[in-house]
């Protein structure tokens, strides 16, 4: 804007003195286009660039100090606030502030001298070619104002932005020293302190115009604190710039947040009753279920090296491998990376240091099964192998987004997720195109190759049209994007019936379905992630841009997504079990209300690692009280596809099998990790074709297994109900709970079993008599059960109970009146356990038994210990 083209309109004095205050030193030093002054609608975009073209400089002579484009924004937006008060206290009071405090300011400091600083300021803060002629400048008008008196409405302005306590680390940034060390500056910010002292703004709290403008700026009250506080004391007053404060803050949020991968730290359960109860009932196998995961490619590789041939295809897995997992107690084989992959994605990991790497797992072109694993043809040949032995074949469903190049970004872009403008100034897209389609080009932002940034969104071109989407990468918000996947966009109702359409695909090939990060796709967190709530983004850069009222998120999105899946697939292909990677304590939600049939447990893995055994006592507890039906389908593990190996968490020793053993007796679905039984390290990208540590089988660690283990597994329907488990306290002698002794009991017809492990590095004395609180079918009624009822003996007398400890191999003879009356007593070495079952019950009124026992017991032969 050129101020010899300005004319006396009203409209033309917003733009020209509503600016970010970028002094001429900053502009000139930091080579920035003088528009950026003026505060457009594009104030965001505008921050950017300025912080994007500062931290560049400042990089390059090695500075450590960088501006962020949110916190300019915000200064922005805080003047703006300012401005508002100021015109509202002056309708309020009917006052010509301005023009009265110019007066005020000649009386204090003379005419000449207020002149020769308003001419000072306005050679340091000059609006858009404003360096001639400045005297006549201060003393033209704008719109029937004097720019005058437009200028100490400035000089105020700057002066309260540089009296905010969360700009001192930008005032001589973005200023330079010579405003603010100028004596003459001094002076002038000393008076308007004192005029705006004696203004009293509200006569009722007898609160001044100064109090009033500074409510919100306190020590140590960040910037998005401020306006936050600034919204709940003037938001009727700020009605008209809301959403630009909702905004503002949403951005600060954004830059200001740490991603970190993966699930996070656990939390213990806690669960309510709003949510409605809609359990989908399991088919007659699915409680029994025990899986075993498979990095595919690795694993043929690893075949290819075990029985010295190659073995590419699914159906070259040889009959004895097959065989060899059958008899030990596994029936479902989770295949992971089957389906045809992103050869974009092969081509970034190659770039990224591995030229061996394939696409990842989760980076699919299309649901079909990979031509070089042997395609449809070879699955269907293992499946009816698997099938011959009992075993059940697992998929993926990856499905809130798809690869970079697959054939809906080719063919429907408009199903994704994007935007039409690059979000941040630095992106750039220069690299190879990666696409094979010849009308469609795909660009990945330059700086992944560098390590220097981690763009949101990529570019697609058509290249007959010239026509450029920038579609979102999938993003969960806690790390990085995944920079070889498209965000589908399910605010689209074609979208989620296309992607349904995809799951039945699926689930008439597999009968158990593993959808990945499902809490993505949860009402709750799609509208979090990609189009938040005014004020509450921040998770995924730039989506605060398009944040949505809830009403306006459920008029496109009205039902759970899940709910429409479980209820279509129970529809038209019932007899699959869908299990959901679910984390941000969605687990209970997952299998109550949506439907799953089963859902991650990370809890279990985390907690017993670090030894947190009371939280995760509490999480056993509580589900127990509030519905075990819960705890019947969660998922438990001690690695997974996305975690280091359990040999690197657990260990070889009695810690690694006292989980083990409690992840196979518990209820729920227990699931193995690709290599944790051969005690295998190497944890398999993604990406991976094949092994590349050097590692043989720990046939001690897997004869154990098969002494410890696997006999369990193949009890599994003594492990899996819901209805006779029991969980237990173990009181030492002092009558305190031990938290770190888990116990547990379950019966299937007339056998029981009762399984006690010490997650601790300590050993330990105590006694087990009865049940915690447990929640009788629906009923509001809690009940307990005292463990000589839990394992299905009388009390009476001359009846003895006779068990076996699996793990040690020893009997044991105890009275069913002692065990009624007393509870059984443990001791417990560091990380031990006891696998009790066979337990049988003997009438005996001869005496003998009784004999028996007391002479055992009296040698300390029939001691647990």
């Amino acid at each position: 804007m050129n101020l010899d083209n300005i004319d006396d309109s009203a409209d033309n004095i917003e733009p020209l003195f509503n600016r970010f205050f970028f002094s001429k030193y900053f502009r000139n030093y930091y080579r920035l286009d003088q528009r950026l002054i003026e505060d457009t609608e594009e104030s965001i975009q505008i921050s950017k660039i300025v912080a994007n073209q500062v931290n560049t400089i400042r990089e390059l002579e090695n500075k450590e100090e960088f501006v962020k484009a949110s916190e300019i924004n915000a200064l922005g937006i805080l003047n703006k606030i300012n401005r508002v008060i100021i015109s509202h206290y002056q309708k309020e009071e009917k006052s010509n502030l301005f023009n009265d405090l110019k007066g005020f300011l000649e009386n204090e400091m003379g005419v000449e001298n207020l002149n020769n600083s308003i001419i000072k300021f306005v050679e340091e803060f000059p609006p858009e070619n404003i360096e001639n002629n400045l005297e006549d400048f201060v003393t033209s008008s704008q719109g029937g104002r004097p720019n005058y008196e437009l200028l100490i409405e400035q000089l105020l302005l700057l002066w309260l932005q540089n009296s905010n306590n969360s700009f001192t680390e930008y005032s001589s940034l973005l200023q330079g020293d010579i405003w603010i060390d100028d004596p003459d500056t001094e002076k002038i910010n000393q008076l308007l302190g004192e005029y705006l002292d004696k203004l009293i703004a509200d006569p009722i709290e007898n609160t001044s115009l100064l109090e009033l403008l500074l409510t919100h700026n306190k020590i140590n009250l960040s910037l998005d604190d401020q306006l936050e506080t600034i919204l709940k004391t003037w938001g009727t007053l700020l009605s008209d710039l809301e959403d630009q404060v909702l905004t503002s803050i949403d951005l600060i949020r954004e830059e200001n947040k740490i991603r970190l991968p993966g699930a996070g730290e656990s939390e213990v359960y806690v669960y309510d009753s709003f949510d409605p109860e809609n359990f989908t009932s399991d088919r007659e196998w699915m409680p029994n279920v025990i899986l075993l995961t498979k990095n595919t490619y690795v694993w043929l590789d690893q075949l290819s090296k075990k029985y010295k041939t190659e073995i590419v295809h699914l159906d070259h897995i040889p009959d004895i491998e097959l065989d060899i997992i059958a008899k030990r107690g596994f029936n479902a084989i989770w295949l992971i990376g089957i389906w045809e992959r992103s050869k974009a994605s092969r081509t970034i990991k190659n770039r990224m240091g591995n030229p061996e790497a394939i696409g990842s797992a989760y980076s699919i072109c299309d649901y079909e099964i990979a031509s070089d694993l042997g395609g449809h043809a070879s699955y269907k040949r293992l499946k009816q192998k698997t099938e011959r032995l009992g075993i059940i074949l697992a998929a993926d469903m990856v499905p809130n987004h798809m690869a970079i190049d697959s054939k809906w970004i080719i063919n429907h872009p408009e199903w994704f997720i994007s935007r039409d403008n690059v979000p941040f100034p630095s992106y750039s897209y220069s690299g190879n195109n990666l696409s094979e389609s010849q009308s469609i080009g795909i660009y990945v932002e330059d700086h992944y190759f560098d390590h220097s940034d981690a763009a949101v969104v990529f570019k697609r071109k058509n290249m007959d049209t010239g026509r450029t989407h920038y579609i979102y990468h999938g993003n969960d918000g806690t790390s990085i994007s995944w920079n070889d996947t498209a965000q589908l966009n399910f605010l689209k109702e074609k979208v989620r019936e296309k992607v349904i359409q995809k799951i039945i695909h699926v689930a008439k090939m597999f009968q158990i379905i593993r959808f990945d990060a499902a809490m993505t796709l949860t009402k709750q967190h799609f509208q979090r992630l990609w189009y938040p709530i005014p004020g509450t983004g921040g998770d995924i850069p730039t989506r605060h841009e398009y944040s949505l009222s809830k009403k306006e998120f459920d008029d496109l999105f009205p039902n759970e997504f899940w709910k429409d899946v479980v209820d279509r697939i129970n529809a038209e292909v019932p007899n699959t079990l869908l299990l959901a990677e679910a984390f941000w304590l969605l687990e209970g939600y997952f299998v109550r209300s949506l439907g799953m049939h089963r859902v991650y447990n990370s809890a279990f893995m985390h907690m017993l690692t670090d030894e947190e055994n009371e939280n995760y006592r509490k999480i056993i507890i509580n589900t127990l009280k509030f519905n075990p039906e819960i705890l019947k389908r969660f998922v438990n593990y001690m690695t997974n596809p996305d975690e280091i190996p359990s040999v690197i968490q657990f260990g070889k020793d009695d810690k690694y099998f006292g989980i083990c053993i409690l992840m196979v007796t518990l209820p729920g679905l227990p699931m193995f990790g690709h290599g944790q039984i051969e005690g295998f390290e190497e944890k398999y990208g993604m990406e991976y074709s094949k092994q590349y540590w050097n590692e043989s089988i720990d046939e001690i660690l897997v004869k154990r297994h098969e002494k410890e283990v696997f006999p369990l597994l193949r009890k599994r329907n003594l492990f899996s109900g819901i209805e006779e488990f029991r969980f237990y306290d173990f009181y030492s002698n002092n009558g305190i709970v031990n938290e770190n002794v888990y116990v547990l009991s379950n019966k299937y017809k007339k056998e029981s079993a009762l399984i006690i492990f010490n997650n601790r590095y300590e050993e330990t004395v105590g006694w087990i008599k009865i049940s915690v609180p447990f929640r009788v079918s629906n009923r509001d009624k809690l009940n307990q059960s005292s463990l000589g009822e839990s394992l299905g003996l009388r009390n009476m007398e001359n009846h003895f109970c006779i068990f076996t400890d699996y793990i040690t191999g020893l009997h044991y003879l105890r009275k069913c009146r002692d065990i009624y009356e007393n509870g059984l007593y443990i001791e417990l070495k560091a990380f031990k356990y006891h696998v009790f079952l066979d337990f049988k019950e003997i009438f005996d009124d001869t005496g003998k038994l009784k004999t028996k026992m007391e002479e055992l017991n009296g040698k300390g032969v029939n001691n647990i210990n």
